[in-house]
C-alpha cells in the first residue's frame, strides 16, 4: 500500500528527514513516534503530497508521489496538526464543502454525510457553527473531513494535541475504531497514545528511523535487563532480599512500596527483582523461594514500557 525508499527532505541545508525507508500493508495501524522536531510532520507532508521529497522514492497504492500526486490524494484522508477549519460555517455545510473540493458527487455527499456524522459522533452538532465547537469537537470535525471521501489510508498528525483528558480518551477510541477499516498512520509524541492504538511503531529521531517493530518485539530486542514482580507470603524481608542478592544474575532486589502500601494488611511481601537476561531466571527464583519454605504467591515478568524503549533508542544508551 505504501512504499517509502531512501526518502530525504532538506530545507536549504537543514535535513528534516534523512534516508528513511519503510513499507505499510493494507490494514496496518502504525505509530510514527518521536520528539517535537524529529521529522514526523515532514514525513507526513511528503506522503500526502504537500511537500515534494528532495531524494528517494515514494509510491502509494502503486502511484508515484511525484508523477501521480492527484491520484494519491484521492486515496488519503489527512488530518494535519492544525486543522484548516472554516469557523463561520456550520459543521454539515463545512463537510459538504470539503466533499465538493474532493470531487465527490452531490449524491455521494448526501449518502456519506449522515454516515460520517453518525460515526464521528457529531449528530447534535451538525447545525452548529464550527467556531462554536470545543477543541475536541473541532478535532472530530477534522477527522470527519478526512474520512468523508472513503479513503483507503488515514494520516493523522498529533490528533489529540490541545484537547482535554476526557476528549483525548474519546478521540483515541474513535481512532482505534477507524483503524479497522483503513491503513492508518498516527503521528504523536505521546507514548501511551501510540501504545494503546498502534500495532507497529516507527521511532523517528533527528530525521532518521531508529526503531521499527511491534512494541512487544522492540521490548525484547532492546532490553538489557528484565524486571520480575515477586509476591511472597512471609514477613522476613531482610532474609529474602539477602537470599535473592546471592544470585549473580540479579542486578537489584527491592520492596515494591506501591503494592506494599496497597496490600499493607496482607501477610505478604511484594518485591521488584531486576535481573540480567537469563532464560531460566524465573525458574531459579521460584525454586529458591519454595526450598526456603516461603509461600510463593505470584511471580511474573514486567514488560518493557514504550517510554523505556523510546528513551533507549533516542539517547546514547544502547544494549550492552
Amino acid at each position: 500500500m505504501i512504499n517509502v525508499k531512501n526518502l530525504s527532505k532538506y530545507y536549504g541545508d537543514y535535513p528534516a528527514v534523512i534516508n528513511i525507508s519503510f513499507e505499510l500493508e493494507k490494514g496496518d495501524i502504525v505509530g510514527l513516534l518521536g520528539p517535537n522536531g524529529a521529522g514526523k510532520t515532514t514525513t507526513m507532508r511528503v506522503l500526502t503530497g504537500f511537500t515534494p521529497p528532495t531524494e528517494g522514492d515514494v509510491t502509494i497504492g502503486g502511484y508515484d508521489i511525484i508523477k501521480d500526486s492527484l491520484e494519491i490524494r484521492k486515496l488519503i484522508g489527512y488530518l494535519p496538526e492544525s486543522v484548516p477549519l472554516y469557523l463561520d460555517m456550520e459543521v454539515s455545510d463545512y463537510l459538504e464543502f470539503m466533499g465538493k473540493i474532493r470531487g465527490m458527487s452531490d449524491s455521494k455527499i448526501r449518502k456519506r454525510l449522515p454516515e460520517v456524522i453518525e460515526t464521528i459522533g457529531l449528530g447534535e452538532y451538525r447545525n452548529v457553527l464550527v467556531g462554536k465547537l470545543s477543541k475536541g469537537y473541532r478535532q472530530r470535525t477534522g477527522i470527519a473531513q478526512a474520512i468523508l471521501h472513503e479513503p483507503k489510508i488515514l494520516i493523522l498528525d498529533e490528533p489529540t494535541i490541545g484537547i482535554d483528558p476526557v476528549q483525548v480518551i474519546e478521540t483515541r477510541g474513535l481512532i482505534k475504531e477507524l483503524g479497522g477499516n483503513h491503513t492508518l498512520i498516527l503521528s504523536s509524541h505521546i507514548l501511551p497514545e501510540v501504545s494503546m492504538i498502534c500495532k507497529r511503531v516507527l521511532v523517528i529521531h533527528e530525521g532518521k528511523i531508529v526503531a521499527d517493530d511491534k512494541p512487544s518485539v522492540l521490548s525484547e530486542k532492546l532490553k538489557t535487563s528484565e524486571q520480575i514482580e515477586l509476591t511472597i507470603r512471609s514477613k522476613n524481608i531482610n532474609e529474602i532480599l539477602k537470599e535473592l542478592r546471592n544470585f549473580n544474575f540479579i542486578i537489584d532486589a527491592r520492596e515494591n512500596l506501591v503494592n506494599q502500601i496497597t496490600n499493607k494488611n496482607d501477610e505478604t511481601i511484594n518485591l521488584i527483582v531486576e535481573v540480567k537476561p537469563e532464560n531460566n531466571a524465573q525458574e531459579i527464583i521460584a525454586k529458591s523461594v519454595i526450598e526456603k519454605g516461603w509461600g510463593l504467591v505470584r511471580l511474573n515478568s514486567v514488560p518493557m514500557t514504550l517510554e523505556e524503549i523510546f528513551m533507549q533508542v533516542t539517547t546514547d544508551e544502547k544494549p550492552k
